[in-house]
C-alpha cells in the first residue's frame, strides 16, 4: 500500500468517526438503559426549556396518585395560568377526563392542563411548583429551575439534565405510552368540546427509526426544543435538543445522531 493511499484511508476513517455538525445549539444523547453519555454539544449550558417543563408536572401529579378515570373542570384560574401561551381548546366550565388532560398536556403542551391536574390531586399551583422543584432536586438536577408550571414564563435547565428527567419519566408506563401516541380524541363530559389532537413530535411519523416517546416545546426565548427516546440499531437512546432555530432542525439532528452512532 502506498503512503498516499494509507493517508487517504486514515482520513476517510476519521471523517466516518467525526461527530455530526448539528443545527441545534445545545444537545445530548445518552444510553437509554445505562445513562452513559454518547454525545454532547453545550449540554451543560443553562437554557430556557419552554413546555419541556410539563414532564415534571406530569411526574408530580402521577406521584400524587392522579385518578385517570376522574373528571376535572377547566376554570378561570387555569385560563389565567395559560396566558401568554398558545390558545387552548379546553373551554372554561367544561369537565375533561384526567387521562385526556394528560394527553393534552404531553401531546400538544396545552397550558391549561398543569394547574387543572394539580387541582385534581389536591395541589395548588404553588404546591405543584414546589413538587416540581423537589423532583428536580431528587434527580440531582442542580441547574433546573422553575418559576411557573407551564414553561411560558422562563423555566431553565440544561440538555443533560432534561435527558435525565426524561429517562425518569419514561419509567412511568402511562406517561411513556402517552408520549408515543400520535393522535388523541378528547371530549368534554358534556360533549360540548370535541378535539382531535395530533402530537407535535414529528419523529413519531418517520418510519426510518423506532421512536419510543417524545415531547417538544417552543417559545421565542427557548427556540425549538425536543426530547426523544428511540432505538439506534438495537440500542435505546435518549436525546434532547434545545435552542433550535427551526422546527425541522431538531428532527434532522436526531436522525443525524442516530446514524452516527450506528456507523461507529
Amino acid at each position: 500500500m502506498s503512503r498516499l493511499v494509507a493517508v487517504v484511508l486514515v482520513l476517510v476513517a476519521t471523517v466516518a468517526r467525526a461527530e455530526p455538525a448539528l443545527e441545534t445549539s445545545h444537545a445530548v444523547m445518552i444510553d437509554g438503559a445505562t445513562g452513559t453519555e454518547l454525545f454532547a454539544k453545550a449540554a451543560d449550558d443553562v437554557r430556557p426549556i419552554a413546555s419541556m417543563t410539563k414532564i415534571f408536572a406530569a411526574m408530580v401529579v402521577r406521584r400524587h396518585k392522579l385518578d385517570l378515570e376522574a373528571w376535572t373542570e377547566i376554570t378561570s384560574a387555569d385560563a389565567k395560568a395559560s396566558r401568554g401561551g398558545v390558545p387552548s381548546q379546553l373551554m372554561r366550565g367544561q369537565e375533561f377526563n384526567n387521562l385526556d388532560l394528560l394527553h393534552a398536556m404531553l401531546l400538544i403542551s396545552d397550558n391549561r392542563t398543569p394547574t387543572a391536574l394539580a387541582r385534581s390531586v389536591g395541589l395548588t399551583p404553588e404546591q405543584l411548583l414546589e413538587g416540581m422543584t423537589a423532583l428536580a432536586g431528587e434527580l440531582g438536577l442542580a441547574h433546573t429551575k422553575f418559576v411557573d408550571v407551564t414553561g411560558i414564563a422562563g423555566n431553565e435547565s440544561t440538555a443533560r439534565e432534561l435527558a435525565i428527567a426524561f429517562r425518569a419519566a419514561l419509567k412511568d408506563p402511562v406517561l411513556a405510552r402517552i408520549m408515543r401516541t400520535q393522535y388523541a380524541h378528547i371530549s368534554s363530559k358534556s360533549e360540548v368540546v370535541s378535539v382531535e389532537y395530533r402530537s407535535t413530535v414529528q419523529a413519531l411519523w418517520d418510519r426510518r427509526y423506532k421512536v419510543r416517546a417524545g415531547k417538544t416545546g417552543h417559545t421565542d426565548a427557548a427556540g425549538y426544543c425536543m426530547m426523544i427516546a428511540a432505538d439506534a440499531g438495537k440500542r435505546p437512546v435518549v436525546m434532547v435538543f434545545l435552542g433550535g432555530k427551526t422546527r425541522r432542525a431538531r428532527l434532522d439532528d436526531a436522525w443525524a445522531l442516530i446514524r452516527t452512532l450506528e456507523n461507529r
